[in-house]
């Protein structure tokens, strides 16, 4: 019976208005889409596909961090809060 894993995904949204997704547990996984519903597709088959290599290769399994995936926690999100500021940033 297969398992279920919950792994974190970031989502950002590009100048361009595309939406692009990572999860920082699995190395190089990593997509994008013309919406979020399809990032969202695109990135849950990006997970499927990297576990399927990490099945195969025994090297890249090792940089998958699993315990990220057991977590029980639910991510709740980031965001960006816009600040006034009075002076230029280095």
């Amino acid at each position: 019976m297969p398992k279920i894993m919950n792994f974190k995904v970031i989502i950002e949204q590009d100048e361009k208005g595309y939406f692009v997704a990572w999860v920082p547990a699995i190395p190089g996984c990593h997509s994008q889409g013309e919406t979020y519903e399809e990032v969202l597709e695109n990135i849950k088959e990006a997970i499927e596909l990297c576990l399927e290599v990490a099945k195969k290769d025994p090297a890249y399994k090792e940089k998958i961090d699993f315990s990220e995936a057991r977590i029980s926690s639910k991510f709740l999100g980031i965001t960006e809060i816009p600040v006034k500021f009075n002076f230029l940033p280095k």
